[in-house]
């Protein structure tokens, strides 16, 4: 599982570069495989563009999946994410009922899969999704690390 977890987190990351380089958006990328292991739908971060607060890669990937399937249930769907959910995302997976949730880079601010929240696993909801974290999370959190520096040194040049 190890391997498959690699390749699809590394198709999330080039989702992710597209993010910010088609978007100048936050680089985060999300893709969703069915039960047989084929992709039914990839997405990337386009909150600001499209001036939604709910447009986050994953939200959008389900949106598309759900159409895809026809069915707003995502039964034995893994989604891969660079970045550890939000609670709405997280929330929404639910929903959905994602089989299992793969992400790369911890979110120690607001990541809603183990970091802050344990919304996934919560065992007060009637789903649980399985987790598994710190898939390429270097090269994921390296990713969002260099696009936030770069941000504050445009707008302020004499940062380091």
């Amino acid at each position: 599982m190890a391997a498959t977890d690699e390749q699809w987190m590394q198709h999330a990351l080039n989702l992710a570069d597209r993010a910010e380089r088609e978007d100048d958006e936050v680089p985060v990328g999300a893709l969703i495989v069915d039960k047989a292991g084929e992709l039914i739908a990839e997405a990337w971060n386009r909150n600001i563009s499209r001036h939604d607060p709910s447009a986050h890669a994953e939200i959008l990937a389900m949106r598309l999946a759900g159409e895809k399937l026809q069915n707003h249930r995502l039964i034995g769907c893994t989604l891969y994410i660079t970045l550890e959910p939000c609670a709405m995302c997280a929330m929404a997976m639910i929903h959905a009922r994602i089989k299992r949730v793969v992400f790369g880079a911890y979110d120690p601010k607001t990541g809603a899969a183990g970091s802050v929240f344990d919304l996934l696993q919560d065992p007060r909801h009637n789903h649980r999704i399985e987790v598994q974290g710190g898939v390429l999370a270097e090269i994921a959190g390296k990713k969002l690390s260099d696009y936030f520096r770069a941000k504050r040194q445009k707008a302020n040049p004499s940062l380091p």
